[in-house]
């Protein structure tokens, strides 16, 4: 059982490092999900201490994923119209059937929003909405950092325990 265990904690930690690129699947909470998996070994006694961390990194990472992409947009000098855009652009983008649709769609919700705005000032919404585009890198960046460290962590835990394991 614990080597099932493993192997689908191991398959989350990979949904997860791929998840950290695509939206539609889950980036972080997969890989939190692979620790929690491993933890429920019998071999590996349980650190609620990692879990508990882990969670809360997880937790504020996932809200900075949706927070990000707007901030960049208002640090980029977009108004509010220009960072709701961003966020209805970012959730038809995730919907959308459209290949990038995830970047594609906050970058031009960032520009229409600011084209509603002020529809004759088209270098500032292109601004606007390159701040978008870069928080959405940025966020999907720290993302894949965060699940690359849990695969780490995971690894060093089975090497730990590997007498146990195998």
């Amino acid at each position: 059982m614990d080597l099932i265990l493993i192997l689908l904690g191991f398959i989350c930690m990979i949904i997860g490092i791929i998840g950290s690129f695509l939206p539609v699947l889950p980036g972080l909470s997969s890989c939190w999900v692979g620790l929690l998996l491993l933890y429920l070994t019998k071999a590996v006694e349980n650190n609620y201490w990692v879990l508990g961390i882990t969670f809360l990194i997880m937790i504020i990472i996932t809200i900075l994923d949706y927070t990000i992409p707007a901030k960049g947009t208002k640090r980029f000098g977009g108004s509010s119209y220009g960072i709701w855009g961003t966020n209805i652009g970012l959730i038809i983008g995730i919907l959308a059937p459209i290949p990038f649709g995830v970047i594609i769609g906050p970058f031009a919700g960032a520009f229409i929003g600011e084209m509603l705005y002020d529809s004759k000032d088209h270098k500032r919404a292109f601004k606007a909405a390159t701040g978008s585009l870069i928080g959405f890198l940025a966020s999907g960046f720290i993302n894949f950092l965060i699940c690359i460290i849990y695969l780490g962590v995971f690894l060093t835990i089975i090497w730990q325990n590997r007498i146990l394991l195998f």
